[in-house]
């Protein structure tokens, strides 16, 4: 008898984004990603680089996808989105205590606002808006880290991180009593985006779509989306 191979997606994972995704390859996305594949019968290789990493080797086609990607204008023209998100997350403006702000929304940031950002990252598409008309000065890092060291020692006047993430790293920094968010910058639903290269990246979106929703039904979605540690 012959037995055909199984199918298997390769995809790109960032390093630097805790609880979803770290530099060990763990986190919730790895976890929820491998289930859902798993109820259509699909093995998941996954390769640890950093975001904009990942989003470059899915634009070459040297992986089939890369996860925790926001389906905003800016990814749409680059790559393939399924129907369901992994999950939706709140992103804010974060503040130093000794820096705070006296405004209680965005779109009220004093004029010309130094705000740290992560390269790369998608911050919804209103962020363009916002920076023209408030005449935003964008510091852009590469880590978590860097944005918290920036907003404690008044080098930027707020940050924009991802709740959940900016949590973590608060946590392990110790600086709970020193960074806060004060206000929403964007919801983001978070998606695995898979490669225009790849022939199958319809099929893939499909299927990945197809075990996110057999999970919904089973019931097992929402434990999924607690952090393992």
């Amino acid at each position: 008898m012959a037995y055909s191979e199984p199918l298997k997606v390769t995809l790109a994972a960032e390093d630097g984004w805790p609880p979803f995704a770290d530099e060990f390859g763990r986190g919730i996305s790895h976890h929820l990603i491998q289930q859902a594949f798993k109820q259509v019968d699909v093995a998941v290789s996954t390769i640890v680089v950093p975001y904009t990493r990942g989003l470059v080797m899915t634009d070459r086609g040297s992986v089939n996808g890369v996860f925790n990607v926001t389906k905003e204008q800016s990814t749409l023209k680059r790559f393939v989105f399924g129907q369901e998100p992994l999950f939706t997350v709140n992103a804010s403006f974060f503040f130093a205590k000794d820096h705070p702000s006296s405004v209680d929304d965005k779109w009220h940031l004093p004029i010309g606002s130094v705000v740290g950002i992560i390269d790369g990252y998608e911050y919804g598409d209103e962020f363009i808006q916002l920076i023209e008309k408030r005449q935003l000065r964008i510091t852009k890092v590469n880590s978590q880290r860097q944005l918290i060291n920036l907003l404690l020692v008044g080098r930027i006047n707020t940050a924009i991180m991802y709740d959940m993430v900016a949590d973590v790293y608060i946590d392990q920094m110790g600086v709970n009593k020193d960074i806060s968010a004060k206000f929403n910058n964007h919801i983001s639903e978070i998606f695995v985006a898979f490669s225009k290269k790849d022939p199958q990246a319809e099929q893939w979106s499909k299927l990945l779509d197809k075990g996110l929703q057999t999970l919904k039904q089973q019931g097992h979605y929402q434990q999924l989306l607690v952090p393992l540690d």
